[in-house]
Order: C-alpha cells, then sequence, then structure tokens
C-alpha cells in the first residue's frame, strides 16, 4: 500500500469554513492524542484527561462535545454509535468519528490529520464517521 503524506503548508489545499476541531473520549487512546500536536502542532484535540470525563455516560460526553463546537473521538464501536443516532434526533452534533483500535497509531494519526486539513468543521455536523475511511477497520 502506498502511503500518501499529507503537507498540510501547501497552498493547493483549498477548503470552505472552518477547520474542525476535536474531543477524545475517556477510552481514546492518547498516544494518538499525543502523536496528532506532533505532526501538526496547529491541530485543536482537546483530551478527555484534561475534561475529567471518566465514568460520565456517552449522552453526556456528547452534550459535552457538542457544547464545545468539537467532534467527538472514541473507540466505542459499542454503544457510542447508537447514542449519537439518538442524540443528533433533537440536538445538533459536531460530529462523531469511530477510530478502530485495530489502526496503528500512526495510521490512525494520519486519518485525523487528514480529516482535520481537507475538511471543514460545517461538513460534519450530525455526520458519524468510522476510521479507517477507506475501508476495513
Amino acid at each position: 500500500m502506498e502511503r500518501v503524506e499529507i503537507l498540510i503548508s501547501d497552498a493547493k489545499l483549498k477548503r470552505v469554513g472552518t477547520r474542525p476541531t476535536f474531543q477524545g473520549d475517556s477510552d481514546f487512546n492518547c498516544r494518538i492524542v499525543d502523536g496528532l500536536p506532533r505532526r501538526e502542532p496547529s491541530i485543536d484535540f482537546l483530551e478527555a484527561r484534561s475534561l475529567n470525563t471518566y465514568r460520565l455516560p456517552d449522552p453526556a460526553i456528547l452534550l459535552m462535545a457538542a457544547r464545545a463546537g468539537r467532534i467527538l473521538v472514541s473507540h466505542d464501536r459499542q454503544t457510542i454509535p447508537a447514542h449519537f443516532d439518538w442524540f443528533i434526533a433533537d440536538k445538533r452534533s459536531p460530529g462523531l468519528i469511530v477510530v478502530s483500535q485495530d489502526l496503528g497509531i500512526g495510521e490512525a494519526v494520519e486519518e485525523l490529520l487528514m480529516i482535520w486539513a481537507c475538511s471543514a468543521a460545517e461538513e460534519w455536523i450530525n455526520v458519524r464517521r468510522f476510521v479507517p475511511l477507506s475501508g476495513g477497520g
């Protein structure tokens, strides 16, 4: 598989709208969170360990992310997608990204960086996606 390097400073990158901001939930791998600013210092990713979200139920975490205007990023494929669907039935969410735990740390960093670099926050409203974006996982 060929690796594609994303160059954030590439002037050809065109995006309409604001860059997405992210919030990890309590089960999200902190090594991924730590790796993102190493690749791109201007990425805005708020981690769970700074929010004291441990033991909060999914609906409360979704509400917290929505109030902050941040896409929630999680590894939880079991409960958070259903809670997200319930949440957006009557509320607005900045979005949900569920990252496969089988994805390597470097690959997860690159996938999230690609989302950040190539999409606008407005494109993610009430949207749920699974990473990796290109099948599998």
